[in-house]
């Protein structure tokens, strides 16, 4: 009956043990039941690493011949049921590494013949109970990793067969009881990352027994014992850091032959470090953060009697006042991972021997007196991660071997006097998140090679140095960086229009350069920047408005340049503690704080224009009319003779395709949008009639059948047609490529919605056009929202007078999934009414759910009116929760409201997709349709 409840209790069994239990076998030989032989009665409940779920059964406390209860490593949640206190044989409690909580049990107490109680790793509240004192066979109590409170109880002294007390991430306080020193048996205590003071008691150094001390992270003072390795001669771990330890580090430590971690980081240690030559076990030594040396020359004297601890991994002695050089010995420890000892006084070159220590994950040498170059030999340290050499006094070039380091992640070698050019070859750390050479004297080009580095995310900085010529382009392949910094050099030229691309900007510095040219409209998109500095430079055109809109802006530095006209008024622009603009003298209005002159009637009225913004493909939205892209198309085509002709008679720009290529970075992968069948879209910003507009160029794979063909459709069903939903021939390019190979042009403008753009193409146009290819990547969006339009490379024409094509008779029906069966009238319908499916609840049609008849039309019929909300994407949701958490009052209304809205829209495109072509609806009755849900919508301000 026992046993049954805990199996009640289990609420998730992965490895489905808890079916085995059944009484097809006698319940002694159930999987974690040990029963005992006399009596078969159960001795032993073992669950270790079961992967459960639940409670634990108060039923539990029946088991009273239990004498191990194992628990240990799943997911039990809930409290310790105080029926536990009822098993009086129990010698094993192990619940560690689940989730339980509140306060131990004070009845465990009866449980006398403990031996080990294991609680690690829950979440336990309170003290430890005063009733424990019973508990006198205990020989492990391990309470680590919990929320326990109070003292250290002195009783725990009485327990003389206690090996191990570990109690270390708790929130205990106050001193450590002398009577731990009463423990002979002892072997192993940690107490760390908890509140505990003052001083060690004496007492405790009498355990001889202890091999591993753990504190750190207190706030314990006082000295170690002078003779703390005769007082416990087998101490293996000595990790004090992070404490208010003082006096100098005791001298015997020198005969601690078995140490092996000796951690003294972060206390108030003075004098010299001892000659630690015997301690050829020791792995771990560190000393940093305590006031050790004097900045004389013999004060490494302790690095080089380490030389015969071959065994060390970590050494680390930062942050102290040790002088003298490096000794070559540091060689030796061919098994070191981590060497740290930046802050110091050290002197003297960077040992060539370093290149040895081929097993160093990280070296950090930084703020230090170190002169001379950096060694060639650091090349062959393969496996090193991080690298910093800051603040010293290097001088020389950068070792183009640092760009064997393939492994490196942080790169710091600022603060130098290094000079000459950067190797192009630190282009093979291809997992480099930090380059800082700032603060040095290099000069020349900055390598187009280290914008490649699309791992660089955390930051870049070049500042003061002497680097020359433009910004590269490939700067817009970083688009994860956060901080960018090439101020207090001599750039020149105008900034590169891809800086736009680098969106996870947050601090952007170019100032104290030469640079000229206006600040690109691109910039529109870097809406994280919290700085921004651009003084200092030849800047000129109007400050945009757009950038009073960066929600997170602190620092807007524009300063000592030569920007002219209006000074905008709003956003970040109302704050002169924000904005500096200082030393622009043709700058006027603004805020009166700016004290600037008033604008001329002229500059007040004239309206700065600036150019949509690249959006990125989306497959579903939160918002009723939001479908995917971009903002201004522009694409390449061929056409015939008569075509151009046409286009040039409209009085079209023409663009070269030396054009094209450099305003799409020689039509880079970074600026790829996406691609088709016959072609792929480019990002890319032309001067169109003197103004910068952003597009995106639509390449022709002319090598692939039918490619000509989809391109003269496109022409064809946009040449005569004019609507303010529907793209615009603004030019065409007909030339050849650097490589001789044809190509073709021609450059779109999108304009309105989607369901407005088919009712026109429909039914007002006067020539009826057939989309036939109506899927999400066709769609795009500008800055507001607006829906447009795209790619009428399928597009057929229909006679007022039947049913038949003719111009574009391609044979292809459109997307797979989207498409209806021919592509007649009805099939663009269709295509909307799964496209509105696929939008709202973030499915594809042909995803790999939708298969033995179900499609997404079914899919969706099946769920209105009472499972809306269970298809619907929960991105729809969560955006309006964010949008509305001061309306929780209203939770429930509005709830209703966007169930009934949601319905609507479903049904408009269930219409749309039925199976049967009579019937669907025409589109003009489902643009209807959805603007009565609109006006709904808007009306009941559900949305």
């Amino acid at each position: 009956m026992a046993l049954l409840s805990v199996k009640k209790h289990i609420t998730s069994d992965p490895y489905q043990i808890m079916p085995l239990w059944n009484d097809s076998i006698h319940f002694c030989n159930w999987t974690g039941i040990v029963c005992g032989i006399r009596h078969e009665r159960v001795v032993t409940l073992n669950f270790r690493s079961c992967g459960f779920s639940g409670s634990i059964s108060p039923a539990v406390g029946n088991l009273t011949f239990l004498r191990e209860l194992l628990l240990q490593n799943n997911s039990f949640t809930g409290n310790i049921p105080p029926a536990v206190g009822r098993l009086s044989r129990l010698r094993r409690l192990n619940l560690s590494n689940n989730s339980l909580s509140g306060e131990i049990p004070s009845n465990i107490s009866r449980c006398l013949n403990l031996v080990e109680l294991d609680l690690r790793v829950n979440s336990f509240v309170g003290v430890i109970p005063n009733e424990f004192e019973s508990l006198t066979k205990l020989q492990n109590i391990i309470l680590h990793s919990n929320d326990l409170t109070g003292e250290i109880p002195k009783f725990i002294g009485n327990f003389t067969s206690l090996t191990i007390l570990s109690g270390s991430q708790n929130h205990f306080h106050g001193n450590i009881p002398n009577t731990l020193g009463q423990l002979s048996n002892l072997w192993y205590f940690n107490f760390g990352l908890n509140n505990l003071s003052g001083i060690l008691p004496m007492s405790f150094f009498n355990i001889s027994s202890l091999t591993t001390i753990g504190l750190v992270g207190n706030q314990i003072g006082g000295n170690l014992p002078s003779d703390i390795a005769q007082r416990c001669p087998g101490l293996k771990t000595l990790n004090v850091p992070a404490n208010k330890f003082s006096g100098p580090i005791p001298l015997s430590l020198s005969n601690a032959t078995y140490l092996e971690y000796l951690s003294l980081d972060e206390n108030a240690f003075t004098g010299s470090v001892p000659n630690f030559s015997r301690l050829q076990r020791v792995m771990r030594f560190t000393v940093g953060r305590n006031q050790l040396g004097d900045g004389r020359s013999d004060n490494l004297y302790f690095v080089s009697s380490l030389a015969n601890c071959t065994n060390l991994r970590i050494i680390g002695f930062e942050e102290n006042n040790f002088g003298g050089v490096l000794p070559r010995s540091v060689s030796n420890f061919t098994l070191l991972t981590e060497l740290t000892i930046a802050i110091n006084l050290i002197s003297g070159n960077i040992p060539f021997e370093i290149g040895q220590l081929v097993n160093i994950k990280k070296m950090f040498l930084f703020s230090n007196q170190f002169t001379g170059r950096i060694p060639d030999s650091i090349g062959k340290l393969g496996n090193l991660g991080k690298l910093s050499f800051r603040d010293n006094l290097l001088s020389g070039s950068i070792p183009s071997s640092l760009g064997n380091l393939t492994r490196l992640i942080t790169l710091s070698l600022d603060g130098n006097k290094l000079e000459g050019i950067v190797p192009s070859s630190l282009s093979n750390c291809k997992g480099l998140q930090i380059l800082d050479l700032s603060r040095n004297n290099l000069s020349g080009y900055i390598p187009k090679e280290i914008f490649g580095l699309s791992s660089l995310t955390i930051g870049l900085d070049l500042s003061d140095n002497r680097f020359v010529g433009s910004l590269p382009t490939e700067v817009g392949l970083l688009q994860n960086l956060v901080l960018f910094d090439v101020s207090n050099n001599m750039m020149s030229g105008v900034i590169p229009v891809s800086v736009g691309a680098c969106m996870s900007l947050v601090a952007l510095s170019m100032a104290g350069n030469t640079i000229e040219g206006e600040i690109p409209t691109s910039f529109r998109s870097l809406k994280g920047l919290e700085i921004l500095d651009l003084s200092r430079n030849n800047l000129i055109g109007r400050i945009p408005e757009y950038l009073g809109d960066f929600l997170f802006l602190e620092t807007l530095n524009l300063s000592f340049n030569r920007f002219d006209g209006k000074l905008p008024e709003l956003g970040a622009f109302k704050n002169t503690s924000v904005v500096s603009i200082s030393g622009n003298a043709k700058l006027c209005g603004g805020i009166p704080a700016f004290q600037l002159p008033k604008c001329s009637g002229e500059e007040s009225s004239r309206k700065t224009q600036t150019p949509l913004s690249l959006l990125i493909s989306i497959p579903t939205a939160s918002v009723i009319f939001v479908l995917v892209l971009v903002v201004l198309f522009c694409w390449f085509c061929k056409r015939k003779k008569t075509s151009i002709e046409s286009t040039e008679d409209e009085n079209f720009s023409r663009v070269s395709y030396q054009n094209l290529q450099e305003a799409t970075d020689g039509f880079s992968s970074a600026n790829l949008i996406g691609s088709g069948n016959f072609s792929s879209v480019y990002k890319a910003i032309l001067y169109l009639k003197n103004e910068p507009q952003v597009v995106a160029v639509k390449v022709l794979k002319l090598a692939v059948h039918g490619a000509d063909q989809s391109f003269i459709a496109e022409c064809e069903a946009l040449r005569s047609i004019r609507h303010r939903n529907l793209v615009k021939v603004l030019s065409c390019c007909s030339s050849l490529d650097f490589q001789g190979n044809d190509f073709k042009a021609l450059r779109l403008n999108i304009v309105i919605d989607l369901a407005a753009a088919l009712d026109y193409i429909h039914c007002q146009c006067g020539s009826l056009i057939i989309h036939c290819d109506i899927k999400p990547s066709n769609v795009l969006l500008d800055t507001d929202f607006v829906a447009h339009l795209s790619d009428f490379g399928l597009a057929r024409f229909v006679h007022p007078d039947s049913s038949t094509t003719h111009t574009s008779s391609l044979g292809i029906k459109g997307t797979i999934g989207y498409a209806a069966p021919g592509c007649q009238r009805m099939a663009t319908p269709t295509a909307f009414g799964i496209l509105i499916l696929e939008l709202f609840t973030g499915n594809r049609p042909t995803d790999d759910m939708f298969s033995d008849g179900l499609s997404l039309h079914s899919f969706v019929k099946m769920a209105i009116p009472d499972q809306v909300m269970e298809i619907t994407d929960p991105v729809l949701f969560r955006t309006r929760k964010e949008e509305n958490m001061a309306k929780d009052a209203r939770d429930s209304e509005m709830h209703d409201g966007i169930e009934d809205c949601l319905t609507l829209v479903y049904g408009v495109g269930i219409a749309c997709s039925a199976e049967m072509p009579g019937d669907r609806i025409e589109i003009s009755n489902a643009l209807d349709r959805l603007l009565f849900v609109k006006k709904t919508f808007l009306k009941g301000k559900a949305f």
